[in-house]
């Protein structure tokens, strides 16, 4: 079965759109709402599937943490087996310059033993090599080692804070993999992100599946390596606005590749519906979003 960082880099890619930057153009498309959305309508759509995404971002982050604790802080390899977090300079690979700025304590501490409890403890504040500053802790249960199939890693968070925002709720990866298939289920379940300087906040349900379809073959060789993922999720935030985004046509992660490079994900607003396609394969960082018949192309 594969290991290191493959498994956890196209995880991260998925957060499905990111920062965004948006250009017009007209297009049809098969979604299309009852009346023509106002200016300040396609801008709420827009907003919400950002939130949307940059909520999926900030779970993906914790499972980045969480699958990168090796033997060096447990014991015990418990994650992929590398470090793919933002974390690696200024904690889990210290070095004479650079002194941890948190700490991780495993319950039991003996190798083997499990389920096994691992509290990453980032006290009144981290800054990791990824910019970003944490504080409080990251407790997770490991059922079994992350690359086991049938593992479950449940992640719960004790006053977490990454940079201005809040994060609460609990985060699952289970192992789904088969004997020719790498597979992930990673769930967010009562998730919420509140911004401690404006205290607005988004609630978040997601479920996710992940496959890797091609180079399961060729254990030492990534660059064939193809992930299909496919799931939902459903999000509310403070001004009022409730959503769901349902991936239609399963979205295409290519090794090779940092976007997506295929695949639709449909999103309703408030009874407003629109549609993000990802295109037809080619690497790219363009996707296009139609909101009531009128395409929006962004830049991932």
């Amino acid at each position: 079965m594969k290991t290191t960082i493959k498994l956890s880099s196209w995880l991260t890619a998925f957060a499905v759109i990111g920062a965004l930057t948006f250009t017009s153009c007209k297009k049809e498309s098969s979604i299309n709402n009852s009346t023509q959305d106002t200016p300040a309508e396609v801008a709420a759509t827009m907003a919400t599937t950002s939130e949307d995404a940059a909520t999926e971002a900030q779970f993906d982050d914790v499972f980045n943490i969480t699958a990168s604790i090796t033997s060096e802080d447990a014991g015990e390899e418990l994650g992929m087996g590398a470090n793919v977090s933002g974390l690696e300079e200024l904690g889990i690979r210290p070095t004479p310059n650079r002194v941890r700025c948190y700490t991780v304590t495993v319950v039991p501490s003996q190798p083997g033993l499990f389920p096994k409890t691992v509290t990453i403890d980032f006290g009144n504040g981290c800054l990791g090599r990824d910019g970003k500053y944490r504080k409080g802790k990251i407790v997770t249960i490991f059922t079994n080692r992350m690359l086991v199939p049938g593992a479950k890693i449940s992640t719960t968070f004790v006053g977490y804070h990454v940079d201005s925002f809040h994060i609460e709720g609990t985060h699952i990866t289970e192992n789904t993999s088969t004997s020719n298939m790498q597979g992930l289920k990673v769930s967010v379940i009562d998730g919420k992100i509140t911004n401690t300087i404006s205290a607005k906040w988004r609630k978040w349900n997601s479920v996710k599946y992940i496959l890797q379809t091609e180079g399961n073959g060729t254990v030492n060789f990534p660059l064939d390596d193809v992930y299909k993922i496919t799931g939902a999720a459903t999000g509310a935030n403070s001004v009022g606005h409730t959503w769901s985004s349902t991936i239609v046509e399963p979205l295409i992660k290519k090794f090779t590749c940092r976007w997506i490079v295929k695949g639709t994900v449909r999103l309703v607003r408030n009874g407003r519906e629109a549609l993000l396609d990802y295109g037809n394969g080619n690497c790219d960082n363009l996707a296009i979003i139609y909101i009531n018949g009128v395409a929006h192309t962004i830049t991932l």
